[in-house]
Protein backbone atom coordinates (compact mmCIF):
# COMPACT_ATOMS: atom_id res chain seq x y z
CA UNK A 1 0.00 0.00 0.00
CA UNK A 2 1.29 3.38 -0.98
CA UNK A 3 1.17 5.88 1.54
CA UNK A 4 2.52 9.63 1.08
CA UNK A 5 3.77 11.63 3.80
CA UNK A 6 4.03 15.54 4.12
CA UNK A 7 6.02 17.76 6.48
CA UNK A 8 7.86 20.97 7.18
CA UNK A 9 4.56 23.40 7.57
CA UNK A 10 3.91 25.93 9.94
CA UNK A 11 3.34 29.72 10.46
CA UNK A 12 5.82 32.02 9.00
CA UNK A 13 5.92 35.82 8.57
CA UNK A 14 5.41 37.14 5.07
CA UNK A 15 8.82 37.21 3.50
CA UNK A 16 9.62 34.13 5.12
CA UNK A 17 10.66 30.85 3.93
CA UNK A 18 9.85 27.01 4.70
CA UNK A 19 10.78 24.03 3.53
CA UNK A 20 8.32 21.22 2.85
CA UNK A 21 8.89 17.30 2.74
CA UNK A 22 7.49 14.43 1.59
CA UNK A 23 7.99 11.08 1.95
CA UNK A 24 6.23 7.71 -0.15
CA UNK A 25 6.71 4.51 0.46
CA UNK A 26 4.86 1.54 -1.42
CA UNK A 27 6.51 1.44 -4.72
CA UNK A 28 8.92 2.09 -6.76
CA UNK A 29 9.30 6.02 -5.70
CA UNK A 30 11.92 6.49 -8.59
CA UNK A 31 9.65 5.97 -11.45
CA UNK A 32 7.01 8.66 -10.45
CA UNK A 33 6.47 12.25 -10.59
CA UNK A 34 5.65 13.95 -8.00
CA UNK A 35 2.99 17.02 -7.33
CA UNK A 36 2.37 19.39 -5.10
CA UNK A 37 -0.87 21.08 -4.21
CA UNK A 38 -2.43 23.63 -1.83
CA UNK A 39 -5.90 24.42 -1.04
CA UNK A 40 -7.17 27.29 1.11
CA UNK A 41 -10.25 27.17 2.81
CA UNK A 42 -13.33 27.77 0.43
CA UNK A 43 -11.15 27.11 -2.15
CA UNK A 44 -10.65 24.49 -4.88
CA UNK A 45 -7.64 22.34 -4.46
CA UNK A 46 -4.56 24.07 -6.71
CA UNK A 47 -1.70 23.02 -8.52
CA UNK A 48 1.60 24.45 -7.48
CA UNK A 49 4.56 22.63 -9.08
CA UNK A 50 5.89 19.22 -10.09
CA UNK A 51 9.19 16.95 -10.87
CA UNK A 52 9.78 14.11 -13.17
CA UNK A 53 10.73 11.06 -12.07
CA UNK A 54 13.97 11.73 -12.66
CA UNK A 55 13.68 14.75 -11.42
CA UNK A 56 15.09 16.07 -14.82
CA UNK A 57 11.53 18.71 -15.18
CA UNK A 58 10.04 20.52 -13.23
CA UNK A 59 6.52 22.70 -13.49
CA UNK A 60 5.12 25.88 -11.29
CA UNK A 61 2.16 27.56 -11.41
CA UNK A 62 2.60 30.69 -12.61
CA UNK A 63 1.86 32.37 -9.02
CA UNK A 64 5.38 30.67 -7.69
CA UNK A 65 7.65 30.79 -10.00
CA UNK A 66 10.87 32.28 -8.81
CA UNK A 67 9.71 31.56 -5.38
CA UNK A 68 9.72 28.37 -4.62
CA UNK A 69 11.27 25.05 -5.78
CA UNK A 70 10.75 21.35 -6.27
CA UNK A 71 13.22 18.60 -6.08
CA UNK A 72 13.86 15.17 -4.77
CA UNK A 73 16.21 12.50 -3.76
CA UNK A 74 14.93 9.22 -5.10
CA UNK A 75 17.76 7.27 -2.76
CA UNK A 76 15.64 8.95 -0.08
CA UNK A 77 12.01 8.47 -1.57
CA UNK A 78 11.26 12.17 -0.77
CA UNK A 79 10.49 15.20 -2.52
CA UNK A 80 10.47 18.87 -1.26
CA UNK A 81 9.02 22.25 -1.74
CA UNK A 82 11.57 24.88 -0.60
CA UNK A 83 8.92 28.38 -0.52
CA UNK A 84 10.40 31.64 -0.05
CA UNK A 85 9.21 35.09 -0.26
CA UNK A 86 6.22 33.67 1.15
CA UNK A 87 2.95 35.87 1.10
CA UNK A 88 0.05 35.98 3.02
CA UNK A 89 -1.83 34.48 -0.11
CA UNK A 90 0.25 31.39 -0.08
CA UNK A 91 -1.82 30.25 3.24
CA UNK A 92 -3.44 26.58 2.88
CA UNK A 93 -3.09 23.18 3.48
CA UNK A 94 0.04 21.90 1.06
CA UNK A 95 -0.43 18.67 -0.38
CA UNK A 96 1.72 15.79 -2.11
CA UNK A 97 0.53 13.37 -4.16
CA UNK A 98 2.14 10.67 -6.98
CA UNK A 99 1.69 10.32 -10.44
CA UNK A 100 -1.18 7.70 -11.31
CA UNK A 101 1.49 6.37 -13.73
CA UNK A 102 5.21 5.50 -14.49
CA UNK A 103 7.21 7.64 -15.96
CA UNK A 104 5.15 10.51 -16.62
CA UNK A 105 5.79 13.90 -17.35
CA UNK A 106 4.61 16.77 -15.14
CA UNK A 107 1.16 17.18 -15.23
CA UNK A 108 -0.90 19.83 -12.92
CA UNK A 109 -4.14 18.04 -12.48
CA UNK A 110 -5.35 16.59 -9.48
CA UNK A 111 -6.98 13.82 -10.81
CA UNK A 112 -3.57 12.88 -12.86
CA UNK A 113 -2.53 11.55 -9.43
CA UNK A 114 -3.81 9.05 -7.54
CA UNK A 115 -2.05 8.59 -3.69
CA UNK A 116 -2.07 12.04 -1.85
CA UNK A 117 -0.67 12.60 1.86
CA UNK A 118 -3.11 14.13 4.64
CA UNK A 119 -1.94 17.69 3.82
CA UNK A 120 0.60 20.01 5.88
CA UNK A 121 -0.67 23.57 7.07
CA UNK A 122 1.67 26.86 5.95
CA UNK A 123 0.07 30.05 8.07
CA UNK A 124 1.99 32.96 6.48
CA UNK A 125 1.38 36.27 8.47
CA UNK A 126 1.39 39.58 7.66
Amino acid sequence: QVQVVESGGGLVQAGGSLRLSCAASGRAFMIYAMGWFRQAPGEEREFVAAITWSGGNTYYADFVKGRFAISRDNAKNTVYLQMNSLKPEDTGVYYCAQDRFPRGGTRSRPVDYDYWGQGTQVTVSS
